[in-house]
């Protein structure tokens, strides 16, 4: 737990930085900025977009790390972690995968008349180039591939290309995400940021539950709920009271309804009542929305009875007894299933999305965190949405086979189900950002006292709002 405290405040100490720094650029250029425009907006139209002698446009991608496979690759073993094949099946099929993606690019250049280069800026030179060239309305590259610390500053200080403005509101990031899924910010309108759908495994942290705990209580499947749109709050904590059960009458529960890490239920929480803690420029902690999560997560502790007590001593036991049979639900993720327990365990495991909040709506609540790296066209490209549009080719080279485009056979494995496996890759594709966790590590945020009856979320609220406010200001550099 502490090494993961550790990696959380130093991504904030990361992204903290990339403010100052952008903050520091914005005041030296002030003096020579004109009235009408904003510190944040580019002074300048000097993008030019690039062309080969031939006429072709040039599509760049700036990244840190090398990228296969683009224009000047002729050979899959261009890429020095490609090894030839062992002359097994599984062996020939990596190869033929390879050579997919290869002439993938091929086709991409005769369909848009284009050539794909990538300019690999290194981690620091990518922030950098950011800062400069997009400030000053010369972005270096037409695309870049950023980490999710300073992809999140980029679309605060408005140097991103919004994905609606492209005409891509109908399309396949908006709709299926069979290849593409979008990162949309709260308080914001448009998106900006995108990315690939495939993984080769799953970013959601789901709510998995006990099917036999749910059958002898005479419960229906939660799955089906969801499915009819039925599974809400006060479904789920009926759920939660009902399973919650004293086998051996000594006047304590051995089963609680509930169990698990407080902090995926905050966040879940949150996602499934649109609501956010630190998700903008102003903290929203305060917000009815927050508070009604809260009020929530006291209730099912302190007034219902019906989730575990939280044990400070032991951070992983708050989550590993429904290995036991000691609790309905849960928090899930393959990951967590392959550590603790999944489909050897004497007992039907099931996952579901987490039940819809007052203020939710299940067609847009957000269902996960982001990970990884995510695009973005800076502002002044030339066609942005050719741009767009080869890249989507350049990813989709496995013509939206998701079998073919990934391997998810661990995944699937450790979800025990299809339908499990089902839900929990529909959540990832349906991420969302609030950054209660790295910001309020910087000053304690903790929930654990509130859990256990010593505080109420109206001093929650009172306590933190104030310092999560102060902590924002500086974020973004006010």
């Amino acid at each position: 737990m502490k090494r993961r405290i550790a990696c959380l405040l130093l991504a904030f100490l990361m992204i903290s930085a990339f403010f100052a720094c952008a903050k520091e650029d914005t005041d030296n250029n002030n003096a020579s900025t004109p009235d009408n425009i904003t510190a944040d907006t580019p002074v300048s139209t000097g993008y030019k977009a690039r062309y080969t002698e031939d006429g072709r446009r040039i599509i760049t991608i700036g990244t840190w790390y090398d990228k296969y496979y683009v224009s000047k690759n002729t050979s899959i073993f261009d890429d020095p972690s490609v090894e030839p094949s062992d002359g097994t099946e599984e062996g020939d099929r990596r190869i033929a995968r390879e050579q997919m993606r290869l002439d993938n690019v091929r086709e991409i250049e005769k369909k848009y008349n284009v050539v794909i280069e990538y300019v690999n800026m290194t981690y620091d030179g990518i922030q950098e180039s950011m800062r400069t060239s997009i400030q000053e309305g010369a972005p270096d590259v037409d695309v870049y591939e950023a980490d999710i610390k300073f992809a999140i500053p980029a679309v605060t200080r408005g140097w991103a290309e919004s994905l609606e403005k492209m005409g891509l509101s109908g399309s396949d990031i908006f709709t299926e995400q069979a290849v593409m899924k979008y990162l949309r910010l709260m308080g914001y309108e448009d998106t900006f940021l995108f990315s690939p759908t495939l993984s080769g495994g799953t970013n959601s942290y789901v709510l998995a539950f006990n099917l036999e705990l749910i059958e002898e209580a005479g419960l229906e499947d939660p799955r089906d709920l969801y499915d009819r749109g039925e599974w809400t709050w006060d479904v789920w904590r009926e759920y939660l009271k009902k399973l919650t059960i004293d086998r051996s009458s000594q006047g304590l529960p051995d089963i609680y309804g509930w169990s698990g890490y407080w902090t995926h239920l905050l966040q879940n929480l949150l996602f499934s009542n649109n609501a956010a803690i630190a998700a903008g420029e102003e903290e929203m902690l305060s917000s009815p929305g927050a508070l009604e999560v809260l009020e929530f997560m006291y209730s099912i502790y302190n007034i219902d009875k019906t989730a575990r007590p939280w044990d400070s001593s032991n951070w992983d036991i708050n989550n590993r007894l429904y290995a036991e049979g000691l609790s309905g639900f849960w928090v899930g993720a393959d990951w967590l299933f392959s550590e603790q327990g999944g489909a050897d365990l004497p007992f039907e495991v099931g996952v579901v999305p987490w039940p819809c909040g007052p203020r939710g709506d299940d067609s847009t609540n957000t269902l996960s965190t982001p990970a990884g790296a995510w695009y973005f066209i800076p502002l002044g490209v030339e066609n942005p949405r050719l741009v767009y549009d080869v890249m989507f080719d350049w990813i989709n080279w496995y013509g939206g086979d998701a079998d073919l485009g990934a391997d998810y056979t661990w995944s699937r494995s450790m979800y025990m189900s299809e339908r499990n496996f089902d839900y929990a890759s529909m959540m990832t594709a349906r991420p969302g950002l609030d950054m209660w966790e790295s910001i309020g590590s910087e000053f304690g945020f903790n929930l654990t006292d509130m859990l256990d009856g010593i505080t109420e979320p109206a001093d929650i609220v009172e306590t933190f709002s104030v310092q999560y406010q102060q902590s924002l200001d500086r974020f973004f550099g006010k």
